[in-house]
């Protein structure tokens, strides 16, 4: 299977495992986590990189640690524009952009490993 649709398919499944862990983060189905991954790889390569540079010295001045706010908002936008995926909030955002990254982390690895 190519690279990119196992990607897709592991950023699908671990949007719906943050939604099951994250207050406030919906994803209403299958089909709708399958597209939110979609939306969220658009974002993170159009709007993200706009947003980093926006916010860099803000960025620099809290030693990076506002690139977490950058990724919520990500999360966010790409709620707003997908539907059956809901983001209530910036708070939401923050706590399921940080759960989806090890998620979708603890996931690759294991994918990885049985690929081999």
């Amino acid at each position: 299977m190519p690279h990119f649709l196992l990607t897709w398919l592991v950023t699908a499944v671990s949007l719906l495992i943050t939604a099951n862990l994250v207050n406030g983060f919906i994803v209403t189905n299958f089909v709708a986590a399958l597209i939110a991954a979609v939306v969220i790889g658009l974002v993170n390569a159009i709007v993200r990189p706009i947003l980093i540079v926006l916010t860099l010295p803000l960025t620099i001045l809290t030693l990076g640690l506002f690139l977490f706010v950058v990724n919520a908002l990500s999360i966010w936008i790409a709620g707003a524009l997908t539907p059956g995926f809901r983001v209530m909030g910036l708070i939401p955002a923050l706590f399921g952009s940080i759960v989806l990254t090890l998620v979708a982390g603890v996931i690759n690895f294991l994918v990885e490993r049985v690929r081999g």
